[in-house]
């Protein structure tokens, strides 16, 4: 019956990380291997194995889930994210993240770093309009002939 619901469960999943933590607690329990050698086949290292089996042993399938994660709060309020966003959402033209960088500091006074403001913009939704360029200086073609080898066929 717990085989079943194992089974179940890893066809239902669709976070692989978890898949992977259910065929660990399948293959311990059903198939009846030994917890550090199902470690070792999926490439990773005992302590993690036992982690997830105790987790499993504990609260179930559910306990195989990530729990969510603490972190650093937002310095700038939600009611003025939401502000934010909608004022980029409704622009016709793109957004250069400096832009972007200096709206944030009109509107909430705080300053970010031109990776964070990427970071945000993509947790926001957004997505660059033009992509970016890669080489500023490109050889024309002329220059690309003569820097060719010349082959003499005889």
């Amino acid at each position: 019956m717990k085989a079943r619901g194992l089974d179940k469960a890893y066809k239902n999943e669709h976070d692989a990380r978890v898949r992977e933590r259910i065929l660990l607690i399948t293959r311990v329990s059903s198939d009846k291997q030994h917890i550090e050698s199902v470690a070792s086949e999926l490439h990773r290292s005992r302590a993690w194995a036992y982690k997830w089996h105790k987790r499993h042993n504990d609260e179930g399938i559910k306990g195989l889930r990530d729990r969510p994660r603490g972190g650093k709060p937002s310095m700038v309020s939600s009611e003025t994210t939401d502000k934010i966003i909608q004022e980029l959402s409704n622009s016709n033209t793109g957004w250069d993240f400096r832009q972007v960088m200096d709206l944030i500091q009109q509107k909430a006074g705080v300053r970010y770093h031109e990776v964070h403001i990427r970071r945000l913009l993509h947790k926001w939704g957004f997505s660059s309009k033009v992509p970016q360029k890669r080489f500023v200086r490109t050889a024309s073609q002329k220059e690309k002939n003569s820097f060719k080898k010349r082959y003499k066929i005889h």
